[in-house]
């Protein structure tokens, strides 16, 4: 806690027009315990303090320079996360500060946690680590006050795992991960895991090709996503960034040069590319790239091919279909996602590519 006593004294001794010779004789004091004073070399006696206040007709909050913090539970996980951030440790000192306050709060005592967590990982402190874990298991027991829809119970337990598996404690972090792995939320720590912590590549390698696929499918429509975003910002060259880097992403995943899934995803990549060519004039350039929309949407709908074993890297089941909400066929995906970003001059241009047949 930072008091600016000194520096209050002498600013309203100055204000006041007195010497310290002055507000010494007020106080009965010498002038040389004036001067400490003001230069932090020693304190007044409470006493004191409390007459300086009246003096000046302020409070003693005031002249200490004190300011009563926010310390609700939003606001402290605030600054608790503000000294996290850049790994300032008396954010572990404050953390056990707010657990004392509050210590059946599931805000602090799951964000608490997290900061722990935060340090013991990159510092592989064991102590950090095991108050961390002390903290997620009573954080579950808290759960009920969550209102966060970021944060559930799995991914709590998903934490916990993580936790385990730091202290080197694989299998019992593993169970932990497998149990509530929903929708396959943590099949990447876990197949790392096995493949890096545990050497056992042959089972880690189900888990790492369906993290691989759904990280691509969350990639994609992320990328899809931030492109039209940017866009309807103006700022179209952000927005042909992004879709560009979602087409190397695909390319990098295509297995071979057959027709399949991804091809689809490609056609509308390249259809959003139009569009924010079209907004910045480069109206050749779209074109060209509506006509590519056109040749890959045809390749996929000539031998439709959902099976998810297209892709690179991954080995999953041919039995494994993909789906998806686009539509029916990848020529009415496009068809219909030009018509959604309501931008007349491309939906001309894709209907003169339509009329004309494409590259």
């Amino acid at each position: 806690m930072h008091l600016q006593l000194a520096e209050n004294i002498r600013s309203f001794r100055k204000q006041r027009k007195l010497t310290q010779e002055q507000l010494a004789e007020v106080f009965g004091v010498t002038t040389g315990a004036v001067h400490k004073w003001e230069t932090g070399l020693s304190v007044p006696e409470l006493r004191v303090i409390v007459e300086m206040a009246d003096f000046f007709d302020i409070s003693v909050d005031v002249l200490l320079g004190y300011a009563m913090k926010d310390n609700r539970p939003a606001s402290t996980m605030e600054r608790l996360n503000l000294y996290c951030r850049s790994r300032n440790a008396d954010a572990l000192i404050e953390a056990e500060k707010a657990l004392k306050k509050y210590p059946n709060s599931f805000e602090i005592v799951h964000g608490c946690a997290g900061i722990y967590l935060t340090f013991g990982s990159e510092s592989h402190n064991e102590q950090q680590l095991r108050r961390a874990i002390e903290l997620l298991e009573q954080s579950i027991l808290l759960i009920a006050q969550n209102n966060d829809p970021t944060i559930s119970e799995y991914g709590i337990y998903g934490q916990l795992g993580r936790a385990y598996i730091m202290l080197g404690e694989h299998e019992k972090g593993l169970s932990l991960l497998k149990r509530h792995n929903t929708s396959g939320i943590f099949n990447d720590f876990i197949g790392t895991s096995l493949a890096l912590d545990l050497a056992r590549p042959e089972e880690a390698e189900p888990y790492l090709s369906a993290a691989l696929l759904r990280g691509v499918i969350h990639l994609v429509n992320a990328a899809i996503g931030l492109s039209i975003l940017f866009s309807s910002r103006g700022e179209d060259h952000r927005a042909q960034e992004v879709v560009c880097w979602g087409q190397e992403i695909i390319r990098g995943l295509k297995r071979d040069s057959a027709p399949d899934f991804l091809d689809k995803l490609l056609a509308l990549l390249f259809a959003l590319q139009a569009h924010t060519q079209m907004k910045i004039g480069q109206k050749e350039a779209a074109q060209e790239a509506l006509c590519y929309a056109a040749d890959y949407a045809h390749r996929f709908d000539a031998a439709p091919d959902y099976g998810a074993d297209a892709l690179r890297f991954a080995e999953l089941p041919k039995s494994a279909n993909l789906n998806d909400t686009l539509g029916s066929t990848a020529m009415e995906s496009v068809a219909g996602l030009i018509e959604k970003l309501k931008n007349e001059r491309l939906l001309a241009a894709w209907k003169e590519v339509l009329n004309h047949g494409s590259l």
